[in-house]
C-alpha cells in the first residue's frame, strides 16, 4: 500500500492502509476482508433494450438504481461480516449506519486511499469474480459498470484519507514491490505524483 508524505504541520501520522493490519507475531486480532459485487447482471441489457427504443430516461434510472443496488450490497455485506467477526452488541440504528459509527472501513481500489486500480486485477484473482459475472477492462473498469469491489479493514484506528502527493522514491518502491515498472507505475497513479516522470 501507498504512504501519505505530506508534512501535515502537526503530529499527526503520514497513513497508509497497511497500518491497519497488525503484524502475524501480535497477539491483537486483525480481520480484512475483500469483496466484489455486482447489481448490473440484467441491468445493462436492459438499458441497452431501452436505449434502442430512444427512452434515454428510462436508461438512465436502470443505470442509477443498479449503481445504488451495488452500492446498498456492499455495505450490507460489510455490514454482515462487521456482526460476524468482530462487532457485537445490538445491531445499529439506521441513523448511526449512515453516519458510519461503526467500526472499520471499505475502501476501494482507485479511490484516494489507495489509488492504483492495477490491484483490482489481484483482488479479483483473489475472491475468483468473474465466477460471479464481473469483469475488468483492460484499463481496470468494472463490468457490469454497476459493481463494487474492495477491502474491509475491521482495524478500530482505521479511518478514510488521501494518500495525496507522491515522490518518486515512494513510486519506485512501491513499482518494485508490485512487480511493475517504474514508468507503468507513474502512469497508473499520474493524478498523484508530485513530480514530472522523466
Amino acid at each position: 500500500m501507498l504512504r501519505q508524505q505530506a508534512d501535515h504541520g502537526d503530529d499527526r501520522p503520514s497513513r497508509s492502509l497497511a497500518d491497519y493490519v497488525a503484524p502475524a507475531q501480535t497477539a491483537l486480532a486483525d480481520h480484512i476482508g475483500a469483496f466484489a459485487v455486482t447489481a448490473g447482471l440484467g441491468a445493462d441489457e436492459l438499458a441497452g433494450r431501452f436505449e434502442t427504443d430512444l427512452d434515454d430516461y428510462q436508461a438512465i434510472m436502470v443505470k442509477a438504481l443498479a449503481d445504488r443496488l451495488a452500492e446498498g450490497f456492499a455495505e450490507w455485506l460489510h455490514q454482515r461480516a462487521r456482526r460476524e467477526w468482530y462487532e457485537s452488541g445490538p445491531a445499529m440504528s439506521g441513523e448511526d449506519l449512515i453516519a458510519e459509527r461503526y467500526r472499520g472501513i471499505r475502501p476501494a481500489f482507485g479511490y484516494p486511499a489507495c489509488p492504483d486500480h492495477t490491484r483490482k486485477a489481484t483482488l479479483f484473482e483473489l475472491l475468483d469474480a468473474p465466477s460471479a459475472g464481473i469483469d475488468l477492462t483492460e484499463h481496470f473498469a468494472m463490468t457490469p459498470a454497476a459493481s463494487v469491489s474492495g477491502l474491509y479493514f475491521a482495524h478500530p484506528a482505521a479511518r478514510y484519507f488521501n494518500v495525496g502527493r507522491l515522490g518518486r522514491d515512494q513510486v519506485e518502491e512501491y513499482a518494485a514491490r508490485c512487480g511493475m515498472d517504474r514508468r507503468e507505475a507513474e502512469t497508473w497513479l499520474r493524478p498523484n505524483l508530485a513530480y514530472e516522470p522523466t
